[in-house]
């Protein structure tokens, strides 16, 4: 089968690809799938909701589940915790499992469902990610998460380095904006992004912590975030499902 790799973005464009698409890779850097990453390398269980209705019923299921994420922004009443990778690493309560609401991420990541196999990437994983699409997958869709109909740098830039390490291993660019996007972010330093509105979020609202964690995480998780029955599961480098511990280097 011809190896392809397309770059893309929102959950709207996963009507692009059809039911039994090999596999699609969800990613939103700041903030969604690096939290959710974050929790679950370090044993706590995770549930992406795609709507606060959805994060609402589910949290009637769980036992004493951790409600993490925003919208708009803004952290929902009743949550225990924005979408702070930052603060998730310093709770002890692992034992919690997270709910996990963003504006776009989450939603990204529920909609691919049942379209193919289905990943949480960013910026902590993404040589892991490249390994294990390049040794599973001969399609693969890396769609980051949009904010506020922008394609945002922090995105762009973890997708074309997923797509980069795909295109070394011998897959082809699916189209010309997978190719641009390659282009402009290979050999980019990791604080390439700082111009992202995301960014300035970020520091106007006074969470500087999350934008440190992300920049000083970079590539020090061997493992891939897979999306199976409503949970994000993690496996080893190899595809293995590995026992709840934390995976690093």
């Amino acid at each position: 089968m011809d190896r392809v790799v397309a770059i893309d973005c929102f959950a709207e464009s996963l009507m692009r690809y059809r039911a039994g698409y090999v596999a699609i890779v969800a990613v939103d850097v700041i903030r969604a799938t690096t939290t959710a990453v974050t929790g679950v390398a370090l044993n706590r269980r995770c549930f992406p909701a795609a709507s606060l209705e959805a994060a609402t019923a589910l949290a009637e299921e769980l036992d004493d589940p951790l409600l993490v994420g925003e919208l708009g922004g803004n952290m929902p009443y009743g949550f225990h915790l924005t979408n702070s990778p930052a603060e998730l690493a310093l709770r002890s309560d692992v034992f919690r499992p997270m709910i996990l609401l963003s504006t776009s991420g989450t939603q990204v990541l529920c909609e691919a469902k049942g379209r193919g196999a289905v990943y949480a990437a960013c910026l902590r994983n993404y040589t892991a990610q490249v390994r294990f699409l390049a040794a599973h997958h001969p399609r693969v869709a890396v769609v980051g998460a949009g904010t506020r109909g922008e394609f945002r740098e922090e995105d762009q830039m973890c997708c074309a380095w997923i797509a980069e390490g795909l295109m070394h291993a011998g897959y082809r660019p699916s189209d010309e904006q997978t190719t641009k996007l390659v282009q402009r972010w290979s050999g980019a330093p990791v604080d390439a992004f700082l111009g992202s509105n995301s960014v300035k979020y970020l520091m106007s609202t006074g969470q500087h912590s999350d934008l440190n964690f992300i920049l000083e995480h970079v590539d020090d998780l061997n493992a891939v975030f897979a999306l199976e029955e409503d949970e994000i599961r993690i496996l080893d480098a190899s595809g293995d499902h590995s026992a709840h511990r934390e995976i690093a280097g």
